[in-house]
């Protein structure tokens, strides 16, 4: 029988656990935000692409941050406007989630996002809200922020979870 490499055998233990397992597990690890970071690449491959990484993560907060570099601009030289709506709905999907995941579910039914200006360098996005608990279908839009590394907003996030709490 085959052998399996101590990285396959650790990313199918973790694609198993809920995101609040993950971190739980590996944030406090020496580069553990880091391998946090690249689990949602492989749980979630369209958002883990842009390179975000996780620096923050709770019951109804996250706080991500995004590097500027080339696979995120556009041909205004500052980060493209679809990696800001990116980085803000794993944001807010984060934030919630960590408390629902492994018992609830739940999907974005709209995306909203308001730019104030040019997004250059590192870009940080912030979200905090309270998460429902109570069983049953909830519409909860979730709005994060983001700013640049001068402290600056260069946007704000509307993310439309549709959540489905089992009784």
């Amino acid at each position: 029988m085959p052998r399996t490499s101590p990285i396959t055998q650790f990313v199918h233990a973790a694609q198993t656990m809920t995101i609040a397992q993950s971190w739980a597990l590996l944030s406090p690890l020496p580069l553990g935000k880091l391998a946090f970071s690249k689990l949602i690449a492989v749980k979630v491959p369209y958002s883990g692409a842009m390179g975000a990484d996780v620096v923050e993560l709770a019951d109804g907060h996250a706080v991500l941050t995004l590097r500027d570099r080339r696979a995120v601009r556009n041909h205004l030289n500052c980060i493209h406007a679809i990696a800001l709506m990116n980085l803000g709905e794993l944001c807010t999907g984060l934030a919630t989630f960590h408390k629902l995941d492994g018992f609830a579910r739940g999907i974005v039914t709209e995306l909203r996002i308001q730019y104030f200006k040019k997004s250059r360098g590192t870009i940080t996005a912030r979200c905090d809200l309270q998460v429902p608990t109570a069983p049953g279908k909830h519409d909860l839009t979730v709005e994060g922020h983001l700013f640049d590394a001068a402290g600056d907003k260069v946007a704000t996030v509307w993310a439309t979870w549709k959540i489905d709490i089992p009784a």
